[in-house]
């Protein structure tokens, strides 16, 4: 995770669509206005807790909604504003709109809602409404051309605005429909789990108090989201007939979320402002979390490690307590201490690829032979678990490239660059990794893989699909029972 400044926006995104909204908007040059805060680069972030927290809540969800739960991608971005949006089969969910929640509840009813995108192909469909609305516009645009070469150019611009206005207004009233019927959805989705609906409706109304500061003068119906306020109204009286609306969430619940809030305001905040947040008078778990992070970003180790010390003696069994005292030693140049946290962390985790990946690396870097080959175990383990890791197949090309195996590091940088889209650099290192590694091997055949999924030609010159001799068929070496298998084949 990283820091940065924070924004504020004042409504639910959906997806990829209002990206193609915002350049309609921009080429057409409207005058609607949407409250934004101060802009910051947005990141994606990977954090093995808060990826488990999110999962808790949103797989039941996705099943009530009849999407296919497992597939559905679920990124954390790293920004401050209180914003969610879903596409295709992934929801985005920004660190604002855990921090800004005072309920789990209410990041479940923003959850139903993108689940609610999801189910009904909204991504989909809007590029119908978008093709549609753009008719008016360009319609406009050939109307003004004429009226101003006939020499009326006042004339040639009003029309020129009037299509523009007209194409916008048809995509907003497109998207408004599309909010209306996700909230809807989201509340039958909650009502399948027994989970209330007054969580969503609490953020509504959070929004809806944003809008009244930020947007008392924006026309309603230039903005691709129903107003807060009328939404909250539409779902109130509805959301009040569920048996399960006075539900609560139980102080166990609540407790977790404070945990999560105060890491990543650890994480996303100035390191002065978090201190002053939570002072060394309060010794809550939360406060602890918080300035353990705080003092590691502001480099003062001491107070760092005292505080996560403190947290692991009263809980001992929190892997992600441990996982953030192997970060900070490993961080700052304490490598040999770091394998010690990042080993207990995968032993009361093991299933996770993100701290199976912390562990090698660190002790991939101590450089001791015996280290680095136990650093490639534990890599290959992290990659069965996720195989397009690139962060993951960068680490084990390293520890490859510490024993001198040259072969099998090209061939885990050809599979760290394909996986970050970077197709012409993974073909050539899976080239270089095919003259080093033994014809007809699976990890020869890997990197023949990567060489055909990247450009379409095999390492010989053949054309994927063209005829060509069959391989002669070999049996795969035996491996030493206590060999990991390599990710592409097992």
């Amino acid at each position: 995770m990283a820091g940065g400044e924070s924004c504020a926006a004042v409504a639910f995104v959906h997806g990829a669509p209002m990206n193609r909204l915002a350049r309609l908007i921009f080429v057409a040059a409207a005058t609607a206005f949407v409250f934004m805060g101060q802009a910051s680069a947005q990141s994606l972030l990977r954090d093995v807790e808060i990826e488990d927290w999110l999962d808790d809540y949103s797989r039941p969800i996705f099943r009530a909604a009849g999407i296919p739960a497992n597939e559905i991608q679920i990124l954390l971005v790293g920004d401050q504003s209180f914003n969610a949006f879903a596409g295709g089969l992934v929801m985005g969910v920004n660190t604002g709109l855990i921090t800004f929640a005072d309920t789990p509840n209410e990041i479940e009813g923003v959850i139903a809602h993108e689940a609610g995108h999801i189910a009904g192909g909204h991504s989909a469909r809007s590029d119908e409404a978008y093709s549609a609305a753009s008719r008016p516009m360009l319609l406009s645009l050939v109307l003004a051309a004429g009226a101003i070469a006939a020499g009326a150019p006042d004339a040639g611009l009003g029309l020129l605005a009037l299509g523009q206005t007209v194409g916008i207004a048809n995509i907003l009233k497109y998207s408004r429909g599309q909010e209306s019927s996700a909230d809807q959805a989201a509340l039958t989705y909650l009502d399948k789990v027994g989970k209330s609906g007054a969580g969503l409706i609490e953020s509504f109304r959070k929004l809806s108090s944003s809008q009244i500061v930020h947007s008392q003068r924006v026309n309603p119906y230039l903005q691709s989201h129903p107003l807060a306020l009328a939404r909250v109204n539409a779902l109130e009286e509805r959301a009040k007939l569920s048996p399960h609306f006075e539900k609560k969430d139980s102080p166990e619940d609540i407790a977790r979320l404070r945990m999560i809030q105060a890491k990543i305001l650890g994480f996303m905040q100035p390191t002065q402002f978090t201190l002053r947040q939570f002072p060394l008078s309060d010794k809550s778990d939360p406060a602890r979390y918080a300035r353990a992070v705080a003092y590691y970003r502001g480099t003062d180790m001491e107070n760092a490690v005292k505080e996560i010390d403190a947290l692991l003696a009263e809980h001992p069994d929190n892997p992600f307590f441990h996982e953030l005292k192997g970060q900070m030693l490993f961080e700052f140049g304490r490598v040999a201490e770091s394998i010690a946290p990042h080993r207990r962390s995968v032993e009361l985790l093991p299933g996770k690829a993100l701290l199976r990946i912390n562990l090698g690396r660190a002790l991939a870097a101590t450089e001791e032979p015996e280290n680095v080959k136990a650093s490639v175990k534990e890599l290959k383990s992290a990659l069965l678990l996720e195989p397009d890791n690139s962060f993951g197949w960068f680490e084990l090309a390293r520890a490859y490239g510490t024993l001198g195996n040259e072969p099998m590091a090209d061939l885990a940088m050809a599979e760290s660059r394909y996986n970050v889209g970077a197709k012409p650099e993974a073909a050539q290192f899976a080239r270089r990794a095919l003259k080093g590694l033994p014809k007809g091997s699976p990890e020869w055949r890997q990197a023949n893989d990567i060489v055909v999924a990247s450009l379409g030609v095999e390492a010989g010159g053949t054309r994927a699909g063209e005829d060509r001799p069959a391989p002669e068929k070999k049996p795969a070496p035996e491996r030493p029972r206590d060999e990991v298998p390599d990710p592409q084949f097992h």
